[in-house]
């Protein structure tokens, strides 16, 4: 269990942790000098119940709120600490307010200094806290008079807390690893060390690891885990982590990095969230809202734009922040605003989705699936409004991939090429591809089909690229579609022409199968002779080939498919009139009675389609291709 305390300057917190542990947590000189907490402060011990606490000493001036919420983050317990004789003060209030910001719903409350309040003073102060404590998540938390000089009420706050370990649950050890780094320093004979509060998954001696969001690649070298040495850390444990690697420096590892599993290490500049504002600010938040976030140590400055309208005092609602510098994150983590010149918290909220965009942002489809994000069943409940990136998904939530594929079954969906579609999307998607083919074809049954980019841009939902190609070629193996060449059809869909066309086709067809059929005229003679656009009889010409009707012998001249029969046929027989087979272009040219120019078109043609095989000037027949024009 980690155990946080909080609370006004000068209220004991510090004196509270060393009575609690025999650890004095300020441990710089000035901290020591002046009596008060300047940096974070830690301590462990074994408060009688069998396992190791640790405990999170932090400052409580006003103006070290900064330092206060670097070590607030992964805390299972919050240590209230209010002083007999001051009472609830200014930074009770704020870290009162930051405590709930973070969803901390376990806490105790340190009534401290008790030997200097009597009877009446103790009984007015308790009612001064419980008031304070009422709209709270801490409004039923137990308060309990001490004195860290006398000892007085430090065995009843020993036990509750015991009571409160034996309550605390583990966390998340099957989420990947994640560490949020609060200090970093060398240790000679060891190297750079970081510690910090382990948000997730587990760590072992000799893992390869990422600092977030620099993007150092390291490797564990040890572990201290609650103070001990350990051969891995876990969920819930503050650690420290020996680190080695080219680029692993105690100056190029800050607070408020991140360690993690190097699968997880993304960071990002823009995130939307669920932000509420508390009470005393005196402004709603409108567009472009400057402010200072807090998420675990790290600190960034920050623009909030409201994704409705201005958020008022007490309101809540989702927001898009856009931060001044990369941030390592994970969907459901919590964040504090404070404004630009530390002097008062603003609010705080749930980060939902860390890659939202920077257009558009403000959809009913992008509203629902912020909604979305922080539902019992996520994937579910965003499946329910679009396709969703699953590994994208997995990775913002340092979800393992088999978690994200239980998920996914779960929510009945299926995954395409990483891409996670639910029933109803991939009905969607099968109908409107079907349709849209069927639509084409009434229209255009002179043209194959659709092209493949044509048809992702009016099916929906619209996918990405590779989903698309992906779900295309499920569909052709389900035999719901045809891939023709370019093109996509309908099974059973063929070219034909158009009365038009084919009115057409019946003025050129007895001129490719005349007299001059192995010279027939080419696109710009029919153009010309018909009084057509060359482009109309190319387009006719080149339809009439898909249908087997011709053949383009080269550019812009066609033969009858009957032609180009007879022409194998001749090409059989000039081979077998040679001794070896082979022969010239010369011997084919003086059978069909053609130029030499032609001629070596129609041979180049067979020579493309595997006809015949060449051997500088001389071909022979290849007799494994000869049926393809029959």
């Amino acid at each position: 269990m980690i155990v946080g305390t909080a609370g006004h300057i000068d209220h004991g917190k510090t004196a509270l942790v060393r009575a609690l542990t025999g650890t004095d947590a300020d441990r710089l000189a000035e901290e020591k000098a002046r009596g008060i907490t300047i940096d974070l402060g830690f301590a462990y011990a074994d408060l009688g119940g069998g396992a190791v606490a640790g405990f999170v000493d932090v400052p409580g001036h006003e103006r070290l709120i900064h330092t206060m919420l670097a070590g607030a983050g992964g805390i299972d317990l919050a240590l209230l600490v209010v002083a007999a004789d001051d009472g609830v003060m200014p930074q009770t209030r704020e870290h009162l307010a930051i405590l709930d910001l973070l969803g901390l719903t376990r806490g105790l409350i340190a009534l401290t200094k008790a030997d200097l309040a009597d009877a009446p003073r103790r009984a007015a102060v308790t009612a001064q806290i419980r008031e304070a404590l009422a709209k709270s998540a801490l409004a039923d938390a137990p308060i309990m008079p001490v004195s860290s000089l006398t000892g007085e009420g430090i065995p009843d706050l020993r036990d509750a807390l015991i009571r409160a370990e034996a309550q605390t649950t583990a966390r998340g050890s099957d989420a990947m690893f994640r560490l949020a780094v609060d200090r970093s320093f060398t240790l000679q004979g060891a190297g750079t060390v970081v510690t910090g509060t382990v948000l997730s998954g587990r760590v072992a001696v000799g893992d390869l690891v990422t600092v977030s969001p620099s993007g150092i690649a390291a490797r564990v070298r040890g572990i201290h885990a609650q103070n001990r040495a350990a051969t891995e850390g876990l969920a819930g444990q503050r650690c420290a982590l020996n680190l080695a690697g080219e680029a692993v420096a105690k100056d190029a590892i800050h607070r408020g990095d991140i360690v993690l599993a190097p699968s997880l290490h993304a960071p990002t500049e823009r995130i939307d969230a669920m932000l509420s504002v508390l009470p005393s600010e005196p402004k709603p938040i409108g567009t472009w809202f400057p402010a200072r976030l807090h998420s675990h140590a790290a600190e960034r400055g920050a623009r909030i734009v409201p994704l409705g309208d201005p958020i008022p005092p007490g309101g809540r609602g989702p927001v898009q922040i856009v931060l001044d510098a990369p941030l390592a994150a994970t969907v459901g983590d919590r964040f504090i605003l404070r404004d630009v010149s530390a002097s008062r918290t603003i609010g705080g909220g749930l980060l939902s989705d860390l890659r939202p965009p920077a257009r558009k942002r403000r959809t009913p489809e992008r509203l629902a699936l912020i909604a979305a994000a922080h539902a019992p069943e996520p994937l579910a409940a965003m499946l329910a409004v679009a396709p969703v990136d699953l590994t994208v998904f997995a990775r913002d939530r340092a979800m393992p991939p088999e978690a994200a594929r239980a998920a996914l079954a779960r929510a009945g969906g299926q995954a395409v090429a990483g891409l996670a579609l639910s029933d109803d999307h991939l009905r969607g998607l099968r109908n409107g591809i079907g349709a849209e083919l069927a639509a084409f074809h009434d229209a255009n049954p002179d043209l194959p089909g659709l092209g493949r980019e044509r048809l992702r841009l009016v099916v929906t939902p619209r996918l990405p690229k590779e989903p698309w190609l992906a779900l295309l070629r499920q569909e052709a193996e389900a035999g719901r579609i045809v891939p023709d060449g370019a093109f996509l059809r309908l099974p059973g869909h063929e070219v034909r022409l158009s009365p038009e066309d084919e009115a057409i086709w019946d003025r050129i067809l007895p001129a490719l199968t005349g007299e001059m059929q192995f010279r027939p005229p080419r696109v710009r003679d029919f153009a010309t002779e018909f009084g057509i656009d060359e482009k109309e009889i190319r387009r006719i010409l080149r339809l009439t080939q898909r249908l087997g009707r011709t053949d383009q012998i080269a550019h812009d001249h066609f033969f009858a498919r009957p032609v180009t029969t007879r022409m194998v046929a001749i090409l059989r027989e000039v081979a077998a009139a040679t001794e070896d087979g082979w022969f010239t272009a010369a011997l084919f040219r003086d059978r069909v009675q053609n130029g030499r120019k032609v001629a070596i078109e129609i041979l180049d043609f067979f020579d493309r389609h595997g006809v015949t095989l060449r051997r500088g000037d001389l071909r022979r027949l290849n007799p494994h291709r000869l049926d393809q024009f029959d």
